[in-house]
């Protein structure tokens, strides 16, 4: 797994795009799509991230579903952390002089977007229990940075 991926908002496409995207180039699949729950915010079902190859290189593409005319927010960058503090020191030192945003989001002072992520939260968003999965989005929905602990606590149901 790449550390640093390039990521693609979507309005609602990410994957008929990611579709596309690999029936064009060689050694290219999609490797794995998440889909939301009835925690939303997209509809029950549609993808959320779309996770693909292109030419063996990782991408992710999300369904924004955007509660504004603003849209989503163009590419971006994902990063895959170990632990809280390596997403603690990524984080800070990625959103001086810049912005921070929810769900571990953040536009760095140059305007460019970032998603600092740790390990544990794929982990936790690939159970197959609906209703663990449901609590661990919502816990990071309320977030700007990741917290790996509250993310398991929620996992745990105990929030």
């Amino acid at each position: 797994m790449d550390k640093i991926r390039p990521f693609f908002w979507f309005e609602d496409q990410a994957e008929e795009a990611a579709t596309l995207y690999t029936s064009i180039f060689p050694n290219s699949k999609i490797t794995h799509v998440s889909r939301y729950g009835d925690a939303g915010p997209g509809p029950a079902g549609k993808a959320m991230v779309v996770m693909f190859e292109l030419d063996g290189r990782e991408f992710m593409a999300l369904n924004f579903f955007s509660q504004d005319d603003a849209g989503a927010p163009g590419p971006a960058f994902y990063i895959t952390t170990k632990d809280q503090a390596e997403t603690d020191r990524l984080w800070d030192r990625l959103s001086e002089g810049g912005e921070p945003g929810q769900c571990g989001w953040l536009k760095d002072r140059f305007g460019v977007n970032w998603n600092v992520v740790p390990e544990r939260f794929g982990e936790m968003m690939n159970d197959e229990d609906d209703e663990k999965t449901g609590r661990v989005f919502k816990a990071m929905l309320e977030m700007k940075k990741l917290d790996i602990a509250e993310l398991e606590r929620a996992y745990a149901g105990k929030t």
